[in-house]
């Protein structure tokens, strides 16, 4: 999937170069409109189940500037039983790779705090979006 987004002037460092938090921030935008692609918001608002960020991994390889836009391309890597890894690539408007991430987010019970099993229905959409077929 693909986020286009705007940099803005308030996200830089003092260095002048977007702020490595924000672009933590990037891959969260990126994070919500994947899972919200397959319904997990909503499940989370209706049930209090959904996908909690258990890890989060980020290599920073170009700085941002502002003026400027990005793209976040989001992937699914893999599901497992309970968890499923998105890898993020993140390019400037030169269509330079400025960083990459990777989570692994759990699929989780926020009442009875435990993790769960992620429901074949769940595991469908996101087969659907990602065109792939995930084994366990």
């Amino acid at each position: 999937m693909k986020l286009e987004l705007r940099i803005d002037w308030s996200e830089l460092d003092v260095l002048g170069h977007v702020n490595n938090l924000q672009i933590m921030k990037y891959v969260q935008a990126a994070r919500v409109n994947h899972l919200e692609k397959v319904g997990i918001s909503q499940s989370h608002a209706e049930q209090n189940v959904g996908a909690i960020l258990a890890s989060i991994h980020t290599l920073f390889l170009k700085p941002l500037f502002y003026p400027g836009n990005l793209s976040v391309f989001s992937r699914v890597e893999y599901i497992k039983t309970s968890s499923i890894k998105i890898h993020y690539e993140i390019y400037n408007d030169k269509n330079e790779l400025a960083a990459e991430a990777q989570d692994i987010l759990v699929y989780y019970d926020f009442d009875k705090k435990h993790k769960l099993s992620i429901p074949p229905d769940l595991r469908k959409k996101f087969e659907d979006l990602e065109k792939k077929i995930f084994d366990l």
